[in-house]
């Protein structure tokens, strides 16, 4: 297996429903971006993976027929919520297996307002066995599906390890003091703590400020192999240093904090590190699955980041802020910077290639040398890459 560069990556700042462009204009600018950055031409481009999960079946094709029609493969991928690291996943394993050399990923969404909804009632959902779980542990509920499971898991967290839920509002006030620096970010307003925790309920400990918004855009990255990016005097600065994507297991059906992906993550986190070598420790920079604040909480230990049962404290010594143990969503994360379900895989890319080119401007964690990012789809997949500046 070869090892696979991160030579160019763009993205668009993310925008509500009512403030988009259409996907397909969204993609196009995204990927143009990610081109001028890597300095190639779109008839470079040997393969490409679109990713997004609200669309007709070859929306990739649409999407980027507008950038150039160069008859190449186009793959259009759907995992939920990690539609786009799944997409950036396969075009990683592409240049990896020798199978292309210069690959790009891309990733949007054009959503509704308002809550997931399930869109096909008339066959079997995928979340039909996570919701009856829910409902089994903590009776029937008429909130949005999503924020019944992650609220639950957050609910269960704060009983099991007796932590003081707003603790999980403190991590919407980080998000916020991240993204003010961010100008692809959707909300970039700061919020205090009493203001997180005035907003309306959602359920169990969420409540509205804790749930990432419905939001559009797009991102991109094109991903490469040395011999290539010698070739074309492309960038070698950071690579793809490992890999995993997992998906549920049996144990997913035992309890709330289950269901949501820690163990999907757990895996996925370990495999990666085993991979590359290192230890959770030496990780400078994350980019982390924060649909929900709850979530965030919850991936600090299944990322290893902290042993479990003490995310509480690594919150309140703000080990996951500027200044702390490690830098969690510089990017203000899905709480702030906004989760458009197919670009946010990308869009994560895209901020940790940033920070370990050192272009991240106030954003930047200073001396970063290994970032970790972290993507979930319920229902279920989690991927998992590390990323490393090549000196």
């Amino acid at each position: 297996m070869r090892r696979v560069y991160v030579s160019g990556v763009g993205m668009v700042p993310f925008a509500t429903p009512s403030r988009a462009e259409p996907y397909d204009a969204m993609a196009g600018s995204a990927v143009r971006a990610a081109l001028s950055d890597a300095g190639i031409d779109v008839n470079q481009i040997q393969q490409a993976y679109a990713g997004f999960v609200y669309g007709d079946s070859t929306s990739g094709q649409r999407a980027l027929y507008g950038v150039g029609m160069t008859g190449i493969p186009v793959v259009n991928v759907n995992n939920n919520c990690s539609t786009g690291s799944s997409a950036l996943w396969l075009a990683r394993q592409a240049v990896a297996s020798g199978a292309a050399d210069c690959v790009l990923a891309f990733g949007f969404e054009q959503m509704e307002r308002g809550a997931l909804t399930v869109k096909w009632p008339d066959r079997p959902s995928p979340f039909a066995d996570f919701l009856e779980l829910a409902a089994a542990q903590q009776g029937p509920s008429d909130a949005p599906f999503a924020a019944q499971l992650f609220g639950g898991a957050g609910a269960e967290y704060a009983t099991t390890y007796g932590m003081d839920p707003e603790v999980f509002a403190m991590v919407s006030v980080k998000a916020r003091q991240h993204a003010r620096h961010n100008p692809f970010a959707v909300f970039r307003d700061p919020v205090t703590l009493e203001e997180v925790l005035a907003s309306p309920s959602i359920f169990g400990p969420l409540t509205r400020l804790q749930c990432c918004p419905p939001t559009c855009g797009a991102a991109a990255a094109i991903v490469v192999s040395e011999e290539f990016a010698r070739r074309h005097g492309m960038r070698t600065d950071v690579a793809i240093s490992g890999q995993a994507m997992t998906t549920d297991q049996s144990d997913t059906f035992t309890d709330m904090i289950s269901l949501v992906g820690y163990g999907m993550s757990r895996r996925a986190a370990d495999a990666v590190y085993e991979q590359a070598g290192v230890s959770p420790e030496e990780i400078d920079v994350v980019e982390l699955h924060d649909c929900f604040s709850t979530n965030e909480v919850l991936s600090y230990e299944a990322l290893r980041l902290t042993p479990e049962g003490t995310a509480e404290k690594f919150v309140r010594e703000g080990d996951n802020t500027y200044g702390g143990r490690v830098v969690t969503n510089p990017s203000g994360g899905l709480l702030s910077k906004g989760h458009p379900l197919g670009a946010t895989g990308l869009a994560q890319c895209a901020e940790l290639t940033w920070q370990l080119r050192g272009e991240a401007d106030k954003r930047q964690v200073e001396g970063a040398r290994l970032a970790l990012q972290h993507n979930i789809g319920i229902g279920g997949a989690a991927v998992v890459t590390l990323y490393e500046r090549v000196s």
